[in-house]
């Protein structure tokens, strides 16, 4: 995330209290943690709140695993935790009891304002307690760790992936690993670890990463006499050895990838899934004998990165190219799928596509015999994508509920709650249950991710609030009266829509649902985008859109000093932070002649797409 947005983030969390609700004041004094320590404190607190809640709730319901006993030890957890949140805070003293009732109209007590899912929350123990329009920062901490997507580890910025999460990654995976092995693209593994020599041979790749390459400088003991460089990227380990395996033209193009992690010791505040030390991807790494080529794939990868995001995760993008400051270190040029977070009014890199030209295998001597028989060097690109993808997802999508997620990645997209009924017999609550299992599985058998939830230590209530908070897409109520008229009812997660679908036909309704409910999110998505980006010819009002959360579409000389400028002077007439280029579309409108550039007034060569960014 970027360091304004950490910041602000920061200053919300140590300030603490509520933005509407006034009591006695919290004492502070200097905090003692990082912005990420204290996201990560409080939202562990939050997940051990929910737990405690949750406890007592199954107790309330006549779970007798719920003991008294079992109750307190997880509340002096949860104490020990509030009270690490609370002095990497930096709080010196926290007024005891609640605060002073606040009076409305004619003396009487004000109203409380509650967010969508308090009562959820106050409920089943279930829910977030930030919101998405209040504090975004800490609506994001705490939906990562109640949707049981991540865990925090003690490394700071690295993260521990749970199963709901890398299923997600794995849909990914799946579609974009069949999609370039159409292409001829191969899969390989490369060393995590690199040799400074190997790492430091082009200078300006590795002046990019420098301030990020981890390196590895003992052996148990022992000091090494070389430190070895944890891969940041790929470039500088494997075209060394694709110089040995390029001989002649027969040789290419050669296509390979390599799923795995790369380690990027960031020192900007850390986020989940959006900016972390180390994260899984893919990176693609090709060669051929002409430019031609190289052009055609480039594109073409992008066009599945935007795939990716448009199909499978229901978040719109925007093709394009990177500006020459921002392009990948040593590459020709790079392309890009540039997304956008409403919420936070910051755009965020999707995936890149880069076009290397000659660049390496000069300097890597990446050779071959041309048909002719003289001498040629190759043409190179390398192209990669994160599990940022998720992360972007969660931002674009979620609310105050919790996740939203799009059914083509959600790792379970229909769930099937029972409603019991005590004054069932034995025999006809065995029915509901074997028919709702019949019901999953049906839909199974039609080729969706389903699951009968037939818990019965919680209560239907609880589980609706469990399975909103982890996104699940639909969810199929049934009960005796749904069983004897021969019907369920489908909600939907992100609208919340109703339909009585009948028995026979669910596996088909529910996968047209689906499929409804994918368009639809993508569809409100793409029109939040649209209306987010404003055009500016001129530099006023340019900073005024950046202030309302915009993008703006400017003409543009394409020059270095200009882009510098512009970070300058939004830095400096804004507290928001400083605007950057995000790309410069593909799709243009005209740019009539004559057009000036919109902030030094020379001849204008493209439009170019202006944002703060993560």
């Amino acid at each position: 995330m970027a360091d304004q947005a950490a910041a602000e983030m920061a200053k919300m969390q140590v300030s603490g209290g509520s933005r509407t609700r006034k009591g006695p004041e919290v004492i502070y004094g200097e905090p003692t943690g990082t912005p990420e320590e204290i996201a990560a404190a409080e939202a562990a607190a939050s997940a051990q709140g929910s737990k405690v809640a949750a406890l007592k709730a199954a107790k309330k319901a006549g779970d007798a695993s719920a003991t008294d006993e079992a109750i307190q030890a997880e509340v002096a957890i949860l104490k020990d935790l509030k009270a690490t949140a609370d002095k990497l805070k930096g709080v010196i003293e926290k007024p005891k009891g609640a605060p002073p009732k606040q009076k409305g109209k004619g003396g009487q007590p004000a109203k409380k304002e509650k967010h969508e899912n308090a009562k959820a929350k106050k409920e089943t123990g279930l829910g977030l307690d930030a919101t998405v329009e209040d504090d975004f920062g800490a609506w994001y901490s705490q939906v990562v760790v109640a949707g049981e997507l991540i865990e925090y580890y003690d490394i700071s910025g690295c993260y521990i992936l749970r199963p709901w999460a890398y299923s997600m990654w794995e849909q990914i995976k799946d579609f974009f690993d069949k999609e370039i092995k159409k292409e001829g693209v191969e899969n390989c593994y490369f060393p995590l670890f690199v040799s400074s020599a190997r790492l430091e041979a082009e200078k300006d790749h590795i002046e990019d990463f420098a301030p990020e390459v981890a390196w590895v400088t003992r052996s148990g003991q022992s000091e090494l006499d070389v430190p070895i460089a944890v891969r940041p990227t790929s470039e500088t380990v494997m075209y060394p050895v694709f110089a040995n395996w390029i001989r002649s033209h027969r040789d290419l193009p050669m296509k390979l990838n390599q799923w795995c992690n790369v380690v990027r010791w960031e020192f900007k505040h850390p986020t989940p899934f959006i900016r972390s030390r180390e994260f899984l991807w893919q990176e693609g790494h090709t060669a051929f004998t002409n430019k031609a080529d190289a052009d055609k794939e480039v594109r073409h990868i992008l066009e599945l990165y935007r795939r990716v995001y448009e199909e499978l995760l229901a978040v719109p993008v925007i093709p394009g190219v990177k500006s020459e400051k921002e392009k990948f270190a040593g590459g020709l040029y790079t392309t890009t799928v540039e997304a956008f977070v409403p919420a936070t009014g910051r755009g965020i890199q999707g995936a890149t596509s880069h076009c290397l030209g000659q660049n390496f295998a000069k300097m890597f001597q990446i050779e071959y015999e041309n048909k002719n028989g003289g001498r040629s060097m190759v043409w190179q690109n390398s192209w990669g994508c994160t599990t940022r993808t998720i992360g972007v997802a969660i931002m674009v999508h979620g609310d105050n509920k919790g996740l939203v997620l799009p059914p083509r990645v959600a790792p379970l997209q229909v769930v099937v709650v029972t409603i019991p009924n005590s004054k069932l017999s034995a025999e006809d609550s065995k029915k509901l249950n074997d028919t709702a299992k019949a019901m999953s599985d049906g839909m199974i058998d039609a080729g969706l991710r389903s699951k009968l939830d037939d818990r019965d230590n919680y209560t239907p209530g609880w589980k609706y609030n469990h399975w909103e908070l982890k996104g699940v897409p639909l969810r199929c109520e049934f009960g005796p009266r749904d069983m004897e008229a021969g019907h369920c009812v489908v909600v939907r997660r992100d609208t919340g829509a109703k339909e009585t679908v009948k028995l026979v036909d669910l596996p088909v309704r529910a996968k047209e649902m689906c499929e409804e409910m994918q368009a639809d999110m993508l569809k409100r998505a793409t029109e939040k985008r649209n209306a987010s980006v404003v055009t500016c010819t001129s530099w006023d009002g340019f900073v005024e859109a950046l202030d309302d959360c915009k993008m703006i579409l400017t003409p543009w000389c394409e020059t270095k000093e200009s882009e510098e400028l512009v970070k300058k002077k939004s830095q400096e007439d804004s507290d928001g932070g400083a605007a950057k280029t995000l790309c410069i579309p593909f799709i243009q409108p005209p740019l009539e002649p004559g057009t000036k550039c919109f902030i030094t007034g020379a001849p204008a060569t493209t439009w170019v797409i202006w944002g703060r960014s993560y």
